[in-house]
């Protein structure tokens, strides 16, 4: 804030006038000053426009202004209209004119008397809203239909909805020197670590930054100095409320950052990401089973295009059963270009599908992959293998939920891809051996073990992670 200092002015005309100029009322077409005589003395009130309920505020004034004239004595002059005249639940009052102004510019609603110091904040406060409907990304097959949206008090609104026990603490931070953000963090105090949770808003409240422009983005990476060539993500998201309720009571800890949908779940280890909503929403052996496969099917997205690289790079070694996946078909690029070139393609495909209109971004994925596909197999740059197996990849690494991990498998195919084609054998044992490398010495934020509950061994917590349980 431009100005500060304590509100110690009982002249209106003063005190108006530093926040006239901290606010630039006249300025600003969105910030209202309105002037009122309350209790017989002249008061000025401000606020956002379109950041207001307009019908409490006109409540709120029509009651101040209906006043008959008082007195109010003494250092405790603000208490006392807050106390007596005040009719509205979320007051407070302030005798900072920075703390004044931050307020009002977060759409709190901002009265000064004539003849009292300090300010009185009535939190008045109307933000955009959208519905809350099921998110894209993480939808079930029954169960609950509502996701998080933008608006922070509706996020929170939910998850007490969820959990009505008075251990949920919501702790309260601001971050950035210039969006002052406002972000929670959320835990149930007996289940959660207190030690974490402590060290997780010390971080917070440690951050130095201007604003948190990317909400739950711009968040994470300043809570996380990611080592640049560990690609693994230290950082659940979610935008369920039922599933972040559920990671409550198992002892995490959420933080939910305004403007920002996605809530965070910390920590997070690897085995975190292999498990979905619908788990839980099916029956137990259903659940085990998809989780299984979910495992299994993402883990081939890592190996099989290596590995069939590597068989075919050495026929001799393919055993009778295994001989269909020699290729028959040559073609005018080496396979390994093939591969890289496809990789390529795939994410290609995807901005394109991206920045395409939703009515025409499914049918624009189909058709343009499969006319680029057959015509490149016709014209001879590929063959039909290759396309099947990176078909496959691209496929099924849309089996587990989180995007962040999604790439992470794909740069370290990459990377085994190159160092078998560079080395041989060698090289595809040396790129697995740098796939656990990076597993292993990975940490959650906060420093916990990324493999836990394997390192430390947790057999309990294992099997749970492993199989679906029943939940009582």
């Amino acid at each position: 804030m431009p100005y500060g200092g304590d509100i110690t002015d009982k002249d209106i005309k003063i005190s108006s006038e530093k926040l006239d100029a901290i606010l630039n009322v006249g300025r600003n077409f969105d910030v209202v000053r309105r002037t009122v005589t309350v209790c017989g003395r002249k008061c000025a009130v401000y606020f956002i426009d379109g950041m207001t309920k307009d019908d409490t505020v006109q409540h709120v004034l029509d009651t101040l202004i209906q006043m008959p004239e008082k007195t109010f004595d003494g250092i405790n002059g603000l208490t006392e209209l807050c106390r007596t005249c005040i009719s509205y639940i979320e007051v407070s009052a302030v005798n900072d004119y920075g703390e004044a102004a931050a307020q009002v510019l977060s759409g709190v609603t901002a009265l000064i008397c004539d003849g009292v110091s300090g300010a009185v904040c009535m939190d008045c406060r109307k933000f955009p809203c959208r519905n809350t409907q099921e998110p894209e990304n993480d939808k079930v097959l029954r169960g609950s239909r509502v996701g998080f949206v933008e608006t922070l008090t509706v996020n929170t609104a939910m998850i007490r909805r969820y959990i009505r026990d008075a251990s949920l603490v919501m702790s309260a931070h601001k971050v950035g020197s210039v969006s002052r953000t406002d972000v929670i963090v959320c835990y149930i105090r007996g289940k959660a670590d207190p030690e974490y949770a402590g060290k997780l808003e010390r971080m917070i409240d440690g951050i130095k930054t201007d604003a948190l422009t990317l909400g739950a983005q711009s968040l994470a990476e300043c809570l996380v100095k990611r080592k640049w060539y560990n690609p693994f993500p230290k950082i659940r998201y979610t935008e369920r409320p039922d599933c972040a309720a559920a990671h409550l009571i198992e002892g995490r800890v959420l933080i939910i950052t305004d403007n920002s949908p996605a809530v965070m779940i910390l920590p997070a280890e690897i085995f975190d990401f292999m498990q979905e909503t619908d788990d839980y929403y099916l029956p137990p052996l259903v659940g085990t089973y998809f989780r299984a496969i979910r495992c299994t099917v993402f883990f081939l997205t890592l190996f099989l295009s290596p590995l069939w690289y590597l068989l075919i790079s050495y026929p001799q070694w393919i055993p009778p059963w295994l001989s269909f996946i020699k290729t028959s078909e040559t073609a005018v690029m080496p396979v390994i270009a093939q591969l890289f070139v496809l990789e390529f393609a795939v994410d290609g495909l995807k901005l394109a599908a991206l920045n395409t209109p939703s009515m025409l971004s499914g049918s624009f994925s189909i058709i343009g992959g499969l006319i680029l596909g057959d015509l490149a197999v016709k014209v001879g740059w590929f063959i039909p293998d290759t396309i099947f197996y990176m078909a496959f990849v691209a496929v099924a690494n849309f089996s587990q939920p989180s995007y962040e991990l999604g790439y992470t498998f794909k740069f370290l195919r990459l990377a085994l891809l190159l160092l078998t084609a560079l080395f041989g054998v060698y090289g595809f044992i040396g790129g697995f051996a740098l796939f656990l490398v990076l597993l292993c010495t990975n940490k959650t934020v906060g420093g916990k073990s990324y493999l836990y509950p394997l390192i430390p061994f947790n057999a309990k917590a294992l099997f749970a992670v492993t199989v679906r349980t029943r939940k009582k």
